[in-house]
């Protein structure tokens, strides 16, 4: 009998690419059969963080398309995990640990387990982050 796939699911904005957004694709890759990565919109990424991302979307989307560890791309237009299940029926989720236990997640963690969907959560790259580099470039 064959072994099902394991499909899993990640999201992100992926401004400013740096080892931390590397690093949960390869963790969720090594964890999965198909990796499906969701890149944000920049009219999402104004809904969420009331900013615009330094890089569009076109050339964000096509970065992650270029990541050994991605087996797929969609744009993420709303934030909205459950309805992004509904469409890509994905087995695992992945996302950085400095969401654990927040409300969201854990409402997310209880609605998932219903329809069998494992959250897992990597450790967030604390030394870099997108806020970090633009920082650094402001003040260059």
């Amino acid at each position: 009998m064959k072994k099902k796939k394991i499909i899993g699911y990640t999201t992100g904005v992926f401004d400013l690419f740096h080892i931390g957004h590397l690093n949960i694709l390869k963790n969720a890759k090594s964890k999965c059969d198909h990796l499906i990565v969701g890149v944000a919109t920049d009219n999402l990424c104004f809904i969420l963080k009331n900013k615009k991302s330094v890089i569009p979307f076109e050339e964000r989307i096509e970065i992650v398309k270029s990541i050994i560890y991605v087996d797929s791309v969609v744009p993420e237009e709303i934030d909205d995990k459950l309805e992004a299940w509904q469409r890509l029926k994905f087995d695992v989720i992945f996302k950085g640990d400095d969401w654990k236990g927040k409300q969201k997640w854990l409402d997310y963690e209880k609605e998932f387990k219903k329809v069998g969907v494992n959250v897992v959560y990597f450790p967030y790259t604390q030394e870099t982050s997108s806020t970090m580099l633009k920082k650094a470039l402001e003040n260059a």
